[in-house]
């Protein structure tokens, strides 16, 4: 039996026709889409009424802020970083966007459901720029008795690492897209980003006082901006320092996507400051009975030029019945812990992903108008 001689031309044109069909699967997985423009990812990790957003950029650089309880959540009771339930849920997200390294961690303030995950995390992923205020108020260390210790297992991370303390107006050295620090240790912007400004007639006299006044209104808040999308994180900013960002005009803008400040707690609820910041979408980072106050709901429930509210979790609240439908939350219960992905593009346009449900849904340059026409979740 004579063998089948195969000529080079014809060993390159299967390896082409193979390619196109690994491609072509790829594709339908999400993991190449052929001809994409690049694009930002967001991920709202579920670390059960704290917070965690994993941030990559186009040029592949990852940009945390906050990292969620120690150990199985609530207080500071870290343990084995194996069995630590926010760090693995940080590291899965960061698994899933390809990154093996957090570029830049942003500890927004020093509660520990945002800094207390560090220390377990750092075991598991390697950090390499830390950003913070500085340290707790001395007020927020007597009243709060996990303060201390959570601190100082963060603190104990920082030699040998850069370390940056912002100031209002300063802009972190993250390649790809610009971070600028609208609000940190009480103080805010002193002036107007470019494009706001504008004054905001539902001010009242006054702020909502916060809840906690010692730590949350010093949390360091960030716009973040990757061409005409914006997203705004505050962290738990609340009282005076959140109200001095929407009024007596708004120092922010309008935004594409913002992250509810304090877990959409009461003291979040004023809707001068949701009228300030404008959001295309807001996130509300819940928890099943932490954060997601009616008032919150009730507020989101009349923002002008919102098109949709998501939720990290159903709000189990006595009086929360303005949870948004079904297909816009992540979580029922805390049996699962999906997270909430964002996808960005430099014009505006961006798509969210409900992983619960395995719904998209995309979103259109608000200049262009409001959102693709499609159904929404459900």
């Amino acid at each position: 039996m004579k063998s089948k001689v195969i000529g080079l031309s014809q060993v390159k044109a299967t390896l082409s026709a193979a390619l196109l069909l690994l491609t072509a699967w790829l594709a339908t997985t999400g993991t190449v889409r052929a001809g994409a423009p690049a694009t930002l990812a967001l991920y709202f990790i579920d670390v059960e009424g704290g917070q965690s957003t994993l941030i990559v950029t186009p040029h592949h650089r990852s940009f945390l802020v906050d990292a969620g309880w120690a150990g199985q959540g609530v207080g500071f009771i870290p343990g084995g970083p194996k069995q630590a339930r926010d760090a693995n849920r940080i590291l899965a997200a960061a698994r899933d966007a390809g990154v093996s390294k957090i570029d830049y961690l942003l500890i927004t303030h020093f509660h520990p459901d945002h800094d207390g995950g560090v220390s377990e995390l750092a075991k598991l992923i390697p950090i390499g720029t830390f950003i913070d205020h500085g340290k707790p108020s001395p007020d927020a260390v007597r009243t709060g008795p996990d303060i201390e210790p959570a601190f100082d297992a963060y603190r104990a991370l920082l030699p040998g690492h850069p370390h940056i303390v912002p100031k209002p107006g300063d802009r972190l050295p993250i390649p790809g897209v610009d971070v600028t620090v609208v609000s940190t240790d009480r103080a805010t912007l002193g002036q107007a980003l470019p494009g706001s400004g504008a004054p905001n007639p539902l001010c009242g006299k006054a702020a909502i006082p916060a809840a906690d006044p010692h730590e949350n209104p010093r949390s360091t808040g960030v716009v973040l901006s990757y061409g005409q999308f914006r997203f705004l994180d505050v962290g738990d900013l609340t009282g005076e320092p959140l109200f001095r960002l929407a009024c007596p005009k708004s120092l922010v803008g309008p935004v594409s996507v913002y992250l509810v400040a304090h877990h959409g707690g009461p003291d979040a609820a004023d809707p001068a400051t949701l009228a300030a910041f404008a959001p295309q979408v807001a996130i509300m980072n819940n928890g099943l009975t932490k954060g997601g106050a009616p008032g919150t709901f009730q507020s989101l429930h009349h923002v002008a030029g919102l098109e949709d509210v998501w939720q990290l979790h159903l709000s189990g609240n006595a009086g929360a019945n303005g949870n948004f439908p079904d297909g816009f939350i992540a979580n029922r219960d805390e049996g699962t812990s999906y997270w909430i992905r964002v996808e960005a593009r430099e014009d505006g346009s961006f798509r969210i992903l409900n992983p619960r449900t395995r719904q998209w849904k995309s979103y259109l340059p608000r200049a262009a108008g409001l959102h693709e026409s499609g159904a929404a979740p459900q």
